[in-house]
């Protein structure tokens, strides 16, 4: 039979099959050779025996959190306690460009904003939707349910932005645990501790602690590179251009002439220099 894992428990994996939850293990050969199912694998079961016989190929995994074949990911971001994040998001949506993620920016805490905060902060929010990322706010619950419908998607974000808020908001019956913001240190507390797929919209949301792994070191340069979307719009005369001290270049050229922000290529520098979890 073939299921979905949709939640992991201990040793044990729940695997969804036609609106019911089997809980499996795996065969004793997946230790042997060093093979870990996570939350989001189609899988072929043995629905007599329980035991997990196969992993079906992935449309992406990450490590942390252990989660695979996500189709989109809302970015939640806090524009106040924990404050507006402009390298944070950059690298969440590096992270997501390069598993071939759909990203949609959420943001969050819009009230807590002074109007000339709001100005500034509208004027990134602008760019990043005008090369080509969603924006929606998380009190427009009405869009958010459009943009989920038949997709698995991935709440993800900042800790403390509000993300189980807005997923309770979504749908109460999931009553998912809230934290408090530490107003002293300005970032929440970790309330989801394990990561597991509701059905929802004909599609599935994905509840997770939260993306930890967001360093650079298993990436390529030109894997970076790719993830900055508008770069591509620049025709650079190197095929091989690096962005950063040749001195016809496209991009660089684009950031002076204000086209691409330059919050963007500063970040983009950080991420491709030395220490490349630094930033």
């Amino acid at each position: 039979m073939k299921g979905q894992i949709v939640k992991i428990s201990s040793d044990l994996f729940h695997v969804s099959c036609e609106q019911v939850i089997y809980p499996c293990k795996c065969r004793g050969i997946f230790r042997k050779e060093h093979i870990s199912p996570v939350v989001g694998d189609y899988v072929l079961f043995d629905k007599e025996k329980n035991i997990i016989e196969e992993i079906l190929p992935r449309k992406n995994v990450f490590e942390r959190p252990k989660v695979s074949n996500i189709d989109q990911a809302f970015l939640i971001t806090s524009l106040k306690y924990p404050d507006f994040s402009l390298n944070l998001l950059d690298k969440f949506i590096s992270l997501m460009e390069m598993n071939h993620v759909t990203v949609i920016i959420c943001i969050t805490k819009e009230d807590l904003v002074t109007s000339d905060e709001m100005k500034q902060i509208r004027n990134y929010l602008d760019y990043y939707q005008k090369i080509g990322y969603e924006i929606v706010s998380n009190q427009d619950i009405k869009s958010i349910k459009e943009l989920l419908k038949g997709k698995v998607s991935v709440f993800t974000g900042q800790t403390g932005a509000g993300k189980s808020s807005l997923l309770n908001k979504l749908n109460e019956e999931w009553n998912l645990e809230v934290g408090e913001v530490s107003y002293h240190l300005g970032r929440g507390k970790h309330t989801t501790r394990v990561v597991q797929l509701f059905p929802f919209l004909g599609g599935q949301v994905m509840d997770t602690p939260g993306f930890s792994s967001l360093d650079f070191f298993n990436c390529s340069f030109d894997d970076i590179k790719n993830s900055f979307i508008e770069f591509s719009n620049c025709p650079c005369p190197y095929k091989d251009c690096t962005h950063t001290n040749e001195d016809e270049c496209e991009v660089k050229k684009a950031v002076r002439d204000g086209k691409i922000i330059e919050s963007r290529y500063l970040n983009y520098l950080k991420f491709i220099g030395r220490d490349r979890s630094e930033g």
